[in-house]
């Protein structure tokens, strides 16, 4: 690990973002050029404290799981992630896990979409990234493990989850999970962590090895979702899957139909819940 040398490039790859980089709103006048050690803490869900220690030259060796999340948050290409990698004494993701990396154009997108709920996720359905709006419809995945953010395998194993969704859609979305992980499972029979998913829901989830038996296939492309929010009550949502080039990694948009009820209770959403993201404790208080 180049401690030297990573904390400069940490420090000029903060310097060379603003706020409109990373989707954040504009703040007072700032004296120093870039982003703030906390702003980009919280982006990548790391406390501020190991962050600043990293810039510092005396943190210790970041997971690749950070590494990951310090990429995404200082929207670097893919030369410069393997960059860090490398920086860290850490080999750079290769085959599939390179897809947990999302490219800048792609984050670029999704910070200009500040009005409606839009997120990344692998399609094995492990979210990467959220915009502010999808934190406040579907609570902050940033901070969690990669298990704890597979939308697949939350579904199954996670009774939770599911009470954000009315009763009568959990047998169409169950079915829905099952095919989708089946096509992805299929078409990449090299890929273990699609395989090593399949096996700990089989083992898990009764209701999961019921749909899975039934060999259904289809990719889930777009769908309309209905969400039981505990802020604003019931949303129906429009979702919309655009697939980025080579097909591993998908921005979800979740839009409302213009002047419906649901659209009114998405711009309460906006207010009452950003309020409440911003209100919760800082980074300091998340695991590193």
């Amino acid at each position: 690990m180049d401690r030297t040398a990573l904390a400069d490039f940490l420090r000029r790859s903060r310097e060379r973002l603003n706020t409109a980089d990373v989707g954040l709103p504009d703040g007072a006048r700032r004296r120093t050029p870039g982003l703030r050690r906390e702003e980009v803490a919280s982006l990548a869900g790391m406390s501020v404290d190991y962050y600043t220690r990293l810039e510092q030259r005396r943190g210790p060796r970041p997971s690749p799981q950070l590494l990951a999340a310090l990429a995404r948050a200082l929207r670097l290409g893919d030369d410069e992630r393997d960059h860090l990698f490398h920086l860290s004494g850490q080999q750079p993701p290769q085959h599939h896990h390179a897809a947990d990396h999302v490219r800048p154009g792609l984050l670029l997108i999704l910070d200009r979409l500040w009005d409606t709920p839009a997120q990344v996720i692998t399609d094995l359905g492990e979210v990467l990234v959220q915009n502010p709006m999808a934190r406040a419809l579907w609570g902050d995945f940033s901070g969690r493990p990669p298990a704890d953010r597979n939308l697949v395998r939350l579904w199954f194993l996670d009774p939770t989850v599911r009470a954000l969704t009315p009763a009568e859609d959990h047998e169409r979305l169950g079915r829905a999970h099952a095919a989708h992980l089946r096509a992805i499972a299929t078409a990449r029979p090299e890929d273990r962590r699609a395989h090593r998913l399949v096996e700990e829901l089989l083992a898990g989830s009764p209701e999961f090895a019921a749909y899975w038996a039934e060999h259904d296939v289809a990719q889930r492309r777009s769908d309309v979702k209905r969400v039981l929010h505990p802020l604003v009550g019931l949303l129906e949502l429009s979702c919309e899957v655009l697939v980025r080039d080579g097909g591993e990694q998908r921005l979800l948009v979740f839009t409302t139909e213009p002047g419906s009820v649901s659209a009114e209770r998405m711009e309460l959403l906006r207010v009452v819940g950003l309020q409440d993201l911003r209100a919760e404790p800082d980074a300091d208080a998340r695991l590193s």
